[in-house]
């Protein structure tokens, strides 16, 4: 694969480290691929845009996904997570991830994670949407995420792998060759490193999050801007399926106005019995689907949204005052928290709830070793296409999925290190290419974006509503474009600038996907093409960026994704 040769505009580097790996990002997938990478002997660096521990990861409420319950099996595992993805899961990848999971949460337990146990030491399961068996181990009742991420901070600071804390990687570095040769990166703030700088290395570990912040309302935290998958597009790789975002079915509605952060009511709420009732109190689900509200996601946001057409009605409600006082307290006390900060007691009222962004099913395409299409660059964890999720992810499958192709990745660096001998030579990367830098976006430009997504790429979508969203998007491109062609001039570089342009980024590849898949399959839902056509849309839609900054689009022939055509792997020189 050619690098197209794009960059953001940006100061050249000051300072530079090298290292035989450097990972991006540090959730559950950054942090395992990188204490995997560390035991195997690499010398690793993990840069990270915020604090260690101030990833998507620390958000999770509900739990990880493995076959460890008596009567459950991997096959079973398999089974749901096939029928939640609507024919789109790459097989192969989800068996990977439902036989090699099991022993990855036993490692992540032995690394340090405590999860909820009952009296008698056994592991305490819940059940979520499209699960058939209880097979979600939580912490802390719904602080999964947050325990998993203090359990591997902790051990990265204890083996002392140096990280780069408060850095927004800017882009992939290559060689003459077109290989893999580190990134570069902003620093905020002082430390030992501060402004741009760059980290060689012949292989870098992509595991930087989701992009729910290119909506106006999602989960995700504010350092989820897209940055992973904006790079690899830059970089020349492909990604895939990013039509396919899961909007959460129950996220704390605070008003039609509210943006940002929005807290989420974990699926585990409905796996532990609570109901979804409209404003008259009739549960709407019923009916449904066999499963009623924990149906996978899709169709529960679909059936929520439908209800609230129905009605002229802004939100719908989740009541669980049944569980009484004591279940909330002790079972979900970070969700009974939360509701009660915003006015809202789930005790003695049901919670009004709206679907919001929340988990990027599509990213930046790899095969069962993480490997993307351009030599030596990896990605797993929600940054990541490995197929395991198809056209939506079912319940808690993202941190299984996180830590299980982290480790893969983490073998495959070592086992190119093993067969050579000697660490890789760190490549020398090519100078920053003659052509202007790709422009930058004003700051404010973000909100805009945010909105023309949210109008227009949101849950419900329309031929109509997706070219309004694709024209104004391109506006927003050619207007930045067309400054710089003309006067050389463009935003000034800094954190606000790069993010509103990777939003940017992002977006128009999600709007140009999802117009071109005429149907509504997972959690693409098109009003104007309803049913799911099999015949010409069981497969993926890839997306590159040409070196005019162009997108260059086009469908697999089957379900299957083609090879990533990175077979070689980094060799001594």
């Amino acid at each position: 694969m050619t690098s197209t040769g794009i960059r953001l505009h940006a100061p050249a580097p000051g300072w530079a480290i090298s290292a035989d790996v450097v990972v991006v990002g540090s959730g559950v997938a950054g942090l395992t691929a990188a204490l995997r990478c560390e035991a195997a002997g690499l010398t690793t660096v993990v840069v990270t845009k915020a604090r260690l521990d101030d990833g998507s990861t620390r958000w999770a409420q509900g739990g990880i996904a493995a076959a460890l319950g008596e009567g459950d099996t991997p096959e079973q595992h398999l089974e749901d997570t096939l029928v939640a993805g609507a024919g789109l899961c790459d097989e192969e990848a989800v068996r990977i991830l439902v036989t090699e999971g099991p022993d990855a949460v036993r490692r992540l337990i032995d690394t340090g994670a405590h999860f909820d146990e009952s009296s008698e030491g056994r592991l305490e399961l819940t059940r979520e949407g499209g699960h058939h068996r209880r097979r979600i181990a939580h912490a802390g009742g719904d602080a999964t995420g947050a325990e998993i991420s203090r359990a591997l901070v902790e051990a990265v600071r204890a083996r002392g792998l140096r990280t780069i804390e408060n850095a927004l990687v800017l882009d992939l570095l290559t060689d003459a060759e077109g290989r893999t040769a580190g990134v570069t990166l902003h620093v905020m703030g002082e430390g030992q490193h501060d402004g741009v700088g760059a980290v060689h290395a012949p292989a870098v570990v992509l595991a930087t999050g989701g992009m729910g912040q290119v909506f106006s309302a999602t989960t995700n935290p504010s350092v989820s801007t897209g940055d992973g998958v904006a790079l690899a597009l830059r970089a020349g790789a492909e990604v895939s399926d990013l039509e396919f975002v899961q909007f959460h079915p129950t996220v704390l509605f605070l008003g039609t106005d509210a943006e940002g952060q929005q807290p989420l009511v974990s699926e585990a709420v409905r796996g532990e019995g609570a109901h979804l009732v409209d404003g008259d109190g009739v549960r709407f689900m019923t009916g449904q689907h066999e499963l009623a509200e924990l149906a996978p996601r899709d169709i529960v946001a679909k059936g929520i949204m439908r209800r609230m057409q129905e009605q002229d009605a802004e939100h719908m409600f989740l009541d669980a005052r049944h569980f009484g006082a004591d279940m909330w307290e002790h079972r979900f006390p970070t969700i009974l928290a939360a509701c009660r900060a915003n006015g809202i007691d789930p005790v003695t009222e049901p919670i009004p709830i709206a679907p919001a962004a929340h988990y990027a099913s599509g990213g930046v395409r790899t095969d069962a070793r993480g490997r993307t299409t351009v030599p030596g660059l990896y990605a797993c964890g929600e940054v990541a296409c490995t197929g395991v999720h198809g056209a939506n992810r079912l319940a808690s499958n993202s941190l299984l999925e996180g830590l299980v192709y982290a480790e893969r990745i983490a073998a495959d660096i070592a086992a190119s290190h093993a067969e050579n001998g000697l660490h890789v030579r760190v490549p020398e990367p090519v100078p920053d290419p003659e052509r202007p830098a790709h422009p930058l976006l004003a700051p404010e430009a973000r909100f805009a974006i945010q909105r023309i997504m949210t109008e227009g790429a949101g849950v419900l979508r329309s031929e109509e509503s997706l070219a309004r969203a694709a024209d104004q998007l391109q506006r927003l491109h050619s207007e930045a474009r067309d400054a710089l062609d003309e006067n050389g001039k463009t935003a000034e570089p800094g954190v606000d600038t790069w993010e509103a342009t990777n939003l940017l980024c992002v977006g128009r590849v999600l709007v140009a996907a999802a117009r071109l898949r005429e149907e509504t399959r997972g959690c693409h839902w098109r009003e104007d093409r309803a049913g799911r056509d099999d015949i010409r849309w069981r497969r993926h839609i890839v997306v590159r960026l040409n070196p005019d900054r162009s997108m260059a689009v086009r469908t697999t022939d089957t379900a299957d994704f083609p090879p990533t055509r990175t077979d070689q792997r980094p060799q001594e020189q």
